[in-house]
C-alpha cells in the first residue's frame, strides 16, 4: 500500500513457468525410466543391425562367391541407406513429431531385414540393405533428441549413456550369434539367414512398445500446441509426488538449477538454418567431427573381422575373437555413466578419441591373440566412453525447434563416410596392410579431439534453453 492508500503492483514475477523449465525441476520419473528401457532397446537392435553385414563379411564372401568390389558395395549399402533415412526422418521429427518418427524408422527397418533373410543374390542383398537402412538411418540421432527432450537436465547425461549401455550389448550379441548359428543350418535355413530375422522380430516388438510413449512435450511447446505439452508435463509432475526426495548433494557452479530460463529465441526450422547463424559454427563443428569420427569408430568395428582374417585367423576364430573385442562395447558404455555428469562433455569427447587412436595403433600391430582381444577390448570400451559424451553432446547443441534435424543432418555425414569407407579401406588393407589402417583411424581420431576442442560449447549440466539461447 502506497502513502496515499492506493495499492502497489506485486513486484514478485508472476508468469507460470514454461513446459521445459518444469521438466527441468522434475526428479527421474517411471516414464523417464520405461522411455529409457524402451529407446536404449531400439538401439540394441540398430546396433545389432548396423554391425551385422560387417560381422556377416566374411561368410558372405563364401556364400556368394564376392569379389572384393562386391564385398565393398554391400558394406557400404547399409550406409547409404542410413545416410538417406537420417536426411529424410530426422527433419521430420521437428516437423511432424519425435514418436511418430520414431515408429515409421523401425517400421520400415524391421520390415526390410526380414526381407533380408530371403536374399538369393549380392543385388538382392544390397536393395534390401539399402531399404533397411533408410529405416535405420535417424534411429540414433532420434534417441538423442528424444530422450534429451525429455529428461531433467542434471539427470540427461547418465540416462541417454544408460539407454546407450542397453543399446550396445546388441554389439557383441551380433558377434556371438554369429560364431554360434553361421556354421549351422535350422529347419534347413542356413543360419546367417536367420541374423537378418532376429533383428527384424525384435525391432517389430519395440515399435510396439514405443506405441505408449508420451510425444516430447518441448516439441510439442515449440510448434505451439501447448495444452498438449502441459498435460504431459503435468502428468510427469503426478508421477514425480510417488518419488523419493533426492538425498541433497553440491551442485556445480556451472548448474544453474535455480535460474530462470532465459526466454526462447525465434528460431528457423529446415536444413537451411543450421548454416546461418548463430548454429553455423556449431553445424561446422559436427560436419568436421562426422566425417572423421567415422573413420575411427566405425572403421574399428566393421573392418575387425576382416583384419583377423588378414592375420591369418580361420573364419570361425576371428568370429569369436570379435565377439570377444565386442563386448568393450556395452562394457565401455557402463563405464561412461559416472563420467558424463562428473566430466564435461566436450573434455570428454576430447580425452576419449585421443584414447582410441593410441589403443587402436595397439591393436593395428598386435600379432598374438592375447594382445589382439586385450587392445581390441580396450580400443572397443574407450571408444563407448567417446560415443556415449557424443550422443549426449550432439542433440544439446541445437535448440528444440532444430535439434532433431542438426542431429540428425550432420549425423548423416556419418553413414556416407561408412558408405564410403570400404571402397578405401578394404583396398587399404589388402594392398598395405594392417599397419597403414589403423594409422589412418589414429590422425582421424587426432582432427576429432582438435576440433571439438577448439569449436565445441560446454553443455554438462546445463538447461538446454540456455545452452541455445
Amino acid at each position: 500500500m502506497s502513502e496515499t492508500g492506493e495499492e502497489l503492483p506485486d513486484p514478485r514475477p508472476t508468469t507460470a513457468p514454461g513446459v521445459a523449465e518444469r521438466i527441468d525441476r522434475l526428479p527421474v520419473t517411471r516414464t523417464h525410466r520405461r522411455a529409457t528401457v524402451v529407446v536404449g532397446l531400439g538401439l540394441f537392435f540398430e546396433l545389432y543391425e548396423l554391425f551385422l553385414t560387417g560381422v556377416l563379411s566374411s561368410v558372405l564372401l563364401g556364400q556368394f562367391g564376392l569379389t572384393t568390389a562386391e564385398l565393398a558395395l554391400v558394406l557400404a549399402s547399409t550406409f547409404i541407406g542410413m545416410f538417406v533415412g537420417a536426411l529424410v526422418l530426422g527433419p521430420l521429427a521437428d516437423r511432424l513429431g519425435r514418436r511418430g518418427a520414431f515408429l515409421l524408422n523401425l517400421a520400415v527397418y524391421s520390415a526390410f531385414s526380414l526381407l533380408g533373410a530371403f536374399s538369393m543374390n549380392a543385388a538382392w542383398l544390397v536393395v534390401i540393405r539399402f531399404m533397411a537402412g533408410v529405416g535405420l538411418g535417424a534411429e540414433l540421432p532420434l534417441a538423442d533428441t528424444y530422450l534429451t527432450d525429455l529428461l531433467p537436465a542434471r539427470h540427461r547425461g547418465r540416462y541417454i549413456a544408460r539407454a546407450y549401455t542397453v543399446g550396445f550389448i546388441g554389439v557383441p550379441a551380433v558377434g556371438f550369434v554369429a560364431h554360434w548359428v553361421t556354421a549351422t543350418s535350422f529347419i534347413g535355413v542356413a543360419g546367417w539367414r536367420w541374423m537378418f530375422v532376429i533383428g527384424s522380430l525384435g525391432a517389430f516388438i519395440v515399435l510396439l512398445l514405443r506405441r505408449r510413449l508420451p510425444e516430447s512435450p518441448r516439441w510439442l511447446e515449440s510448434v505451439g500446441r501447448t495444452e498438449e505439452a502441459e498435460a504431459i508435463a503435468a502428468r510427469l509432475e503426478d508421477e514425480a509426488h510417488d518419488v523419493p526426495p533426492e538425498p541433497a548433494r553440491a551442485v556445480p557452479d556451472r548448474v544453474p538449477t535455480a535460474l530462470p530460463a532465459p526466454a526462447a529465441p525465434a528460431v528457423r526450422t529446415g536444413m537451411s538454418a543450421l548454416f546461418a547463424r548463430p548454429y553455423n559454427k556449431r553445424t561446422g563443428m559436427m560436419v568436421v567431427f562426422h566425417v572423421f569420427q567415422t573413420i575411427g569408430y566405425y572403421g574399428f568395428g566393421t573392418m575387425v573381422p576382416l583384419v583377423l582374417t588378414a592375420k591369418g585367423y580361420p573364419i570361425s576364430e576371428s568370429l569369436l575373437y570379435t565377439g570377444l573385442t565386442y563386448l568393450g562395447y556395452p562394457i565401455g558404455s557402463a563405464l561412461s555413466l559416472p563420467l558424463v555428469e562428473a566430466v564435461e562433455r566436450k573434455t570428454l569427447v576430447v580425452s576419449s578419441g585421443l584414447a582410441m587412436a593410441a589403443f587402436g595403433l595397439a591393436f593395428g600391430f598386435s600379432n598374438t591373440m592375447m594382445l589382439i582381444v586385450a587392445w581390441g577390448f580396450l580400443y572397443t570400451a574407450v571408444s563407448n566412453v567417446f560415443s556415449n559424451a557424443y550422443h549426449i553432446y550432439q542433440a544439446e547443441i541445437f535448440p528444440t525447434p532444430l535439434r532433431s534435424t542438426g542431429a540428425s543432418g550432420t549425423y548423416a555425414l556419418s553413414r556416407l563416410v561408412t558408405a564410403i569407407m570400404p571402397f578405401v579401406l578394404v583396398p587399404v588393407l589388402k594392398d598395405d596392410g594392417v599397419g597403414s589402417l589403423f594409422a589412418i583411424m589414429c590422425v582421424a581420431m587426432v582432427v576429432v579431439a582438435v576440433d571439438v576442442s577448439v569449436l565445441g560449447p560446454r553443455t554438462t549440466g546445463q538447461r538446454l534453453e540456455a545452452v541455445n539461447a
